[in-house]
C-alpha cells in the first residue's frame, strides 16, 4: 500500500481547510454560507462513503477504524442539525452562546483530526512493520 500518497492527501486536505478558514475570515455572511453549503456537500459525500465502508466492514469484519468513521459521520450529522436550529435563532445572547459551542465545536474537530493523524501514523508503522515480518517469515519458507 502506498501510506505516503495517502498522507500527501491529508496534508493537502488538511490545507485546504486552513486555506478555507483564513480567507473565510474576511467573507461575507453570504460568501460564507455558501462555502459552509459546499463543505456541506463534501462532508456528506465523504459521511456516505464511511457509511459504505462500515457496511462492507460488518459484512467481512468489523473494523475499529470503520467504526470511527460511522461515528465521525454521526457527529456531523449533529453539526449540521446545530447550524440548521442556529439559523433558526433571532436572540443575540442565544447567538453569541452558539458561537461559543461552534468554536468549541471546531477546537474538539481540530484536536480530534490531530488525534486521528497521530493513531494513523501508528498504524501506517504498524502495518508496514506487520508487512516487513511477513515478507522476512515468507522469504525462508519460498526460498
Amino acid at each position: 500500500m502506498d501510506f505516503s500518497a495517502k498522507l500527501d492527501e491529508l496534508q493537502q486536505r488538511a490545507a485546504e481547510a486552513k486555506a478555507a478558514a483564513q480567507a473565510a475570515a474576511s467573507e461575507s455572511r453570504e460568501q460564507l454560507r455558501q462555502r459552509i453549503d459546499q463543505a456541506r456537500v463534501d462532508v456528506d459525500l465523504a459521511g456516505m462513503d464511511a457509511r459504505q465502508q462500515v457496511g462492507e466492514a460488518a459484512a467481512s469484519t468489523r473494523s475499529k477504524w470503520a467504526q470511527m468513521k460511522a461515528d465521525a459521520a454521526v457527529k456531523l450529522d449533529d453539526f449540521e442539525a446545530k447550524m440548521d436550529r442556529r439559523a433558526d435563532q433571532l436572540d443575540a445572547k442565544v447567538a453569541a452562546r452558539q458561537a461559543d459551542g461552534a468554536e468549541a465545536d471546531a477546537a474538539d474537530a481540530i484536536d480530534f483530526a490531530a488525534w486521528t493523524v497521530d493513531n494513523a501514523r501508528l498504524a501506517v508503522l504498524d502495518a508496514i512493520d506487520a508487512r516487513v515480518y511477513a515478507d522476512d517469515l515468507a522469504r525462508p519458507a519460498g526460498a
